[in-house]
């Protein structure tokens, strides 16, 4: 067998001697430059390693193996990968019968009016957990210019709390794909705290910002946080680790399959953690996108 070995940022060869048992296996440090060079990868990374290796990812079609180690692990941990032991357990049912391989979806940001769940163009970027703007994006901002041990411990918590009481809602046009496809329904129209755009139930370090969504099930959930209290907000965080925000006045939660966002001035959108673009964005999901290898 074949296989390839991609480290993120504080990994090294080190990280894959546990999955170097077997010296049949052939291993490529790297990204294979094409599908042929190996039959499986192993990523060793957060999700922000993850999101800028997808493209190429999706590009080659092989199946891929997580190794949590980032700063931030919420892809894996969709994927019930919750540390190096649940990989290995994962690496050896993989090495035995070549099972647990599943596809799952990808998102996909596109500039307005490319988006629509085709592969995407040039001017798209997949993401695996969540895409927001808003609140989402400015405690994002922060949490990148916390020291790594930082961001790994609680560092979106960290970022988020201070910016709760001075952040001011933002005025968003965020309109669903109606079901026939001949058009757009407007879901929200008002000042908006926060608007997340979820492949995975879980981001920002486990908060369960989309409880019901699904990474195989064709559809994006979203969840849009309208003008809120400062104080009542604050109360509120606690709620989304349980996933128990749905239930208050100001949260609007719905599934479908694309979504328009339009703003009055451009505002950075962030998936995964990372900067992708600003304003006006179409989000949709590529379905069955990225195979991987589970537990």
């Amino acid at each position: 067998m074949r296989a390839a070995a991609i480290f993120g940022l504080g990994c090294s060869s080190k990280d894959l001697e546990p999955f170097r048992t077997d010296g049949t296996i052939e291993w490529r440090m790297g990204m294979p430059a094409a599908a042929d060079h190996a039959e499986v990868i192993l990523l060793f990374g957060g999700d922000g390693t993850i999101h800028r290796h997808l493209g190429q990812l999706v590009k080659l079609g092989l199946p891929v193996l997580v190794v949590p180690a980032g700063s931030g692990n919420d892809f894996a941990r969709s994927l019930k990968l919750y540390s190096v032991r649940d990989s290995l357990a994962a690496w050896k049912k993989f090495r035995e019968d070549s099972g647990a391989v599943h596809q799952i979806d990808l998102g996909v940001i596109s500039a307005a009016g490319n988006a629509g769940g085709a592969p995407a163009p040039h001017n798209s970027t997949y993401f695996c957990c969540v895409a927001g703007l808003g609140l989402d994006s400015e405690v994002a901002r922060r949490a990148n210019s916390l020291p790594r041990w930082l961001r790994g411990h609680g560092g979106y918590v960290v970022s988020l709390l201070p910016k709760i009481f001075t952040f001011a809602p933002l005025p968003m046009k965020i309109s669903a794909a109606q079901d026939s496809g001949a058009g757009w329904t407007i879901r929200s129209d008002q000042p908006t705290i926060l608007a997340a755009f979820a492949n995975s139930p879980i981001y920002g370090g486990g908060m369960k910002i989309a409880p019901q969504a699904k990474i195989d099930d064709g559809l994006l959930d979203v969840c849009i946080v309208g003008s809120v209290n400062p104080f009542k907000l604050f109360c509120m965080f606690p709620t989304v680790y349980a996933g128990r925000h749905l239930k208050i006045r100001e949260v609007d939660y719905f599934q479908t399959e694309r979504v328009r966002v339009e703003t009055d001035y451009p505002l950075d959108v962030y998936a995964d953690g990372e900067y992708v673009c600003r304003t006006p964005v179409e989000v949709s999901l590529q379905r069955a996108a990225l195979k991987v290898v589970t537990p």
